[in-house]
């Protein structure tokens, strides 16, 4: 469950100009048979109560705010609710927007959060995930395992493409499986102002091949016989070879550094790169493929403890100009990245998806791979895969220039520091009878206090999968029993039964909210479609949102994600604001996968210290629980 504290950049937006995505709606990829009954069967996103969210919002700022700003705010929202008020038509204009959309806020979401967002997606928005580390360092180890990773995501596709996915359940109730139909063959298309998402798995002609990069060229690879078999592993592993061979040197030109860039910068780069005919065909080979597959050169080896990090900042920006981050393409939807030193993992652009697809994607594959043999085919002539040519003139290379010194800007600012937590995991709050995310989320809560002397807004994403077309909501986790335990952990004159029992009152908070969260009752989604209506009806935006405690409330100094997965893997993003940090976390039976991050760029942030801060939270919050919970048997 991804991103990340997108509202911070999303509803902190003033101005009343008429946003593009009232223009032109996004369409969903639409699979018939079994998918489409499955979702006809689900329930539409709800709009919450006004009242109730506008309670909950006041909540939700008393941590945060001072009580000054908490009157001012509460004054403001006893306006805004009053009957006939502004407050009150909004609510029923999107109470009627939800009554004639399968989502009311799925496009709004898809425009605001990911495609109007001009930051690069680089860092800003996609996430990278880290596989556990492989026992081979060299180029056929390297292809070896990427033939075999290649076959099983084509596994995984069959699956989608049959309509045998097992549906997901969560709590008894059916999630919608949307998501999984946007991942393969699809792709963002950079625009000047806005960009949009293209999918091409339900075309009449869907593609057979993937996109294969190395040295910084890309190959189309061909990964289906004339009759829709797959190829196998050894064919797949003979076609690398060949795609080696082909690209010895690392090109003068690395052309997919071009997507790292600021969105209207690569969007204007995008409009000149394709006026030339091989161009244009070239990077449509690049959109339609199923996904892509880098071949990574090695990277500076660094001491052990130090690897999982630099693995991270691997798959978040491939290590800058001189190391591989040429051998991408940002805008496709996912590219798996097989490093010849054996790191491997994967980054995804955002907008079609969050974590949970991704993450059922890599431990059917990983699972795959185990058991995946290399058998010797019949000797069949295989087509030599196809180089992409580019047609390199004085504007695109001074483009490309550009934006290998913005990405090398951008890997000098990411400070990223991920943590293997091996002194417990899952196991440990399931014995207190806790929820695991709900401890996390107050340790971190404790961490940051501790190095703060304060309390933050802090998102963590919850799924909305319950409903159709369902993305996240936030789960808002600093909160009044939040606070009261952070500040009492400490307190020499709390005695230890009393902070338990805060602890305890802060879990089942956390608790709540995210049950709260997963049934469409949260603030954040809702808070968000009153101002997007807004912005359609009126002159002027409603004070609520102009309110200092509302840019507050989604300056987001935590950005946070729970990604379960059974593969020992973790994943990783970037700050969604210059003084906050990125964490993501994968809590295991016995351990926790850490993955946190903060700008160097804020001499008040350090991504090592919070991570440290983190540690000691949980060891400190477990000993209090051993200490004081044990004593009484």
């Amino acid at each position: 469950m991804t991103l990340l504290g997108t509202l911070s950049r999303v509803m902190a937006k003033g101005g009343m100009a008429k946003p593009s995505f009232l223009v032109k709606p996004v369409s969903v990829t639409k699979i018939p048979g079994r998918y489409l009954a499955h979702q006809e069967s689900l329930p539409k996103l709800p709009v919450p109560p006004l009242k109730q969210t506008c309670d909950r919002y006041l909540t939700a700022l008393e941590p945060i705010v001072d009580e000054e700003q908490l009157k001012h705010t509460r004054r403001l929202l006893e306006e805004f609710q009053l009957p006939g008020e502004v407050g009150e038509r909004l609510q029923k204009s999107l109470e009627r927007r939800a009554s004639k959309l399968e989502n009311w806020l799925s496009d709004w979401w898809l425009k605001t959060a990911y495609l109007d967002y001009r930051m690069p997606v680089v860092v800003h928005s996609s996430p990278g995930v880290v596989l556990p580390r492989l026992e081979f360092n060299d180029h056929l180890g390297q292809i070896r395992y990427a033939a075999s990773l290649i076959a099983g995501v084509l596994d995984f596709k069959t699956m989608i493409d049959n309509q045998t996915l097992p549906v997901e359940y969560l709590g008894g109730k059916p999630l919608c499986m949307n998501q999984y139909y946007q991942i393969l063959s699809s792709c963002r298309i950079p625009g000047i102002t806005s960009d949009s998402v293209v999918n091409h798995a339900s075309s009449s002609r869907p593609p057979t091949y993937i996109t294969v990069v190395r040295n910084f060229q890309f190959f189309v690879l061909d990964v289906y016989h004339n009759d829709g078999t797959p190829l196998t592993v050894d064919q797949l592993y003979t076609q690398l070879e060949k795609i080696c061979n082909s690209s010895p040197q690392p090109s003068e030109d690395p052309i997919g550094i071009l997507t790292s860039n600021h969105r209207d910068s690569w969007g204007k780069a995008y409009a000149n790169l394709i006026k030339d005919r091989k161009n244009k065909e070239s990077v449509q080979k690049i959109q339609t493929s199923i996904f892509i597959v880098c071949l990574d050169s090695p990277m500076p080896r660094v001491a052990d403890k130090m690897y999982h990090t630099r693995a991270a900042l691997q798959m978040l920006h491939g290590g800058g100009s001189q190391w591989n981050s040429g051998n991408r393409w940002f805008d496709k939807t996912l590219q798996f990245i097989i490093g010849e030193d054996g790191t491997c993992g994967l980054i995804y652009e955002h907008a079609p998806a969050e974590g949970p697809p991704i993450v059922a994607l890599i431990d059917h594959v990983v699972e795959y791979t185990k058991k995946s043999e290399m058998i010797s085919s019949p000797l069949a002539p295989l087509p030599v895969p196809q180089k992409l040519r580019f047609n390199i003139t004085p504007e695109i290379k001074s483009d490309i220039e550009e934006a290998k010194q913005n990405m090398n800007l951008m890997v000098h600012d990411l400070d990223a520091k991920v943590v293997v937590f091996t002194h417990f995991g899952k196991n440990v709050p399931k014995s207190y009878k806790m929820s695991p995310d709900a401890f996390i989320q107050v340790a971190l809560q404790l961490a940051y206090y501790r190095m703060y002397k304060r309390c933050c807004a802090t998102y963590e994403s919850a799924s909305l999968r319950m409903f159709k077309l369902g993305r996240t909501d936030t789960i808002r986790s600093a909160s009044i029993d939040s606070a009261n335990f952070v500040r009492a952990m400490d307190d020499p004159v709390k005695q230890h039964p009393e902070k338990v029992t805060l602890l305890e009152k802060a879990v089942k908070a956390h608790r709540a909210y995210t049950d709260m969260a997963i049934h469409g009752q949260a603030i954040d989604r809702h808070l968000l479609g009153l101002k997007l209506q807004a912005v359609e009806e009126l002159s002027v935006l409603p004070e609520i949102f102009k309110d200092k405690s509302y840019a507050s409330a989604n300056h987001y100094k935590l950005s946070t994600s729970q990604v379960p997965a059974k593969t020992d893997c973790v994943m990783c993003f970037g700050p969604v604001v210059p003084d906050g940090y990125g964490v993501c976390y994968n809590p295991m039976e016995k351990h926790i996968n850490f993955a946190v991050s903060s700008f160097n760029s804020c001499a008040d942030t350090s991504a090592t210290h919070l991570a440290h801060a983190l540690e000691g939270a949980l060891l400190d919050m477990k000993r209090l629980l051993d200490q004081t919970l044990k004593s009484k048997l």
